[in-house]
């Protein structure tokens, strides 16, 4: 009998501080930080040497037409998630943008990236965005509704999966 009040007990408290922290992260936001030269997020990325601009990026992706693994790209960042810093968006050559994703969702930055270049080290593929997943990420950026309402058609786009990101200036 105390085992199995014990044993309840235990599933009740593993289930309350899961319940605890689920809800912590659902309520936090993007992690602190002034996004300062030298600052990494997730694993380690090439130096700034050995990255190729995003237009260079552009041309394999269109070239080639596959996906490219462990290639590092410098960028400007224009946009950061302000719900919790789980995706950026990088500036192009043509004043388009690209979207970038975390891997595996395990790292966040914060919003003050925004306007930093960087150096992004993970996966780059042209890939097809619904309208749906655009408005997603839209209305995480906290774009107003007119704007949200507008996006009406797919987007082909190149989308990057970041393994690490390092400030760069």
């Amino acid at each position: 009998m105390k085992f199995k009040t014990i044993l309840v007990a235990a599933a009740v408290s593993f289930s309350a501080l899961a319940f605890a922290q689920e809800t912590a992260q659902k309520k936090s936001g993007p992690p602190a930080g002034n996004a300062i030269v030298g600052d990494t997020y997730g694993a380690g990325t090439a130096s700034e040497s050995k990255a190729i601009s995003v237009d260079k990026l552009s041309k394999k992706l269109k070239k080639e037409n596959k996906k490219m693994e462990g290639v590092a790209v410098k960028g400007k960042v224009t946009d950061v998630c302000e719900k919790k810093g789980c995706w950026l968006t990088i500036q192009t050559e043509d004043n388009s943008q690209f979207f970038v994703k975390m891997k595996d969702y395990a790292f966040f930055v914060p919003t003050a990236l925004k306007g930093k270049n960087v150096v992004l080290e993970g996966t780059a593929e042209r890939k097809v965005t619904s309208v749906d997943e655009q408005k997603h990420y839209a209305e995480d950026a906290k774009k107003p509704q007119a704007e949200i309402d507008a996006i009406t058609t797919p987007k082909e786009e190149i989308r990057f999966v970041a393994n690490g990101i390092k400030v760069v200036n």
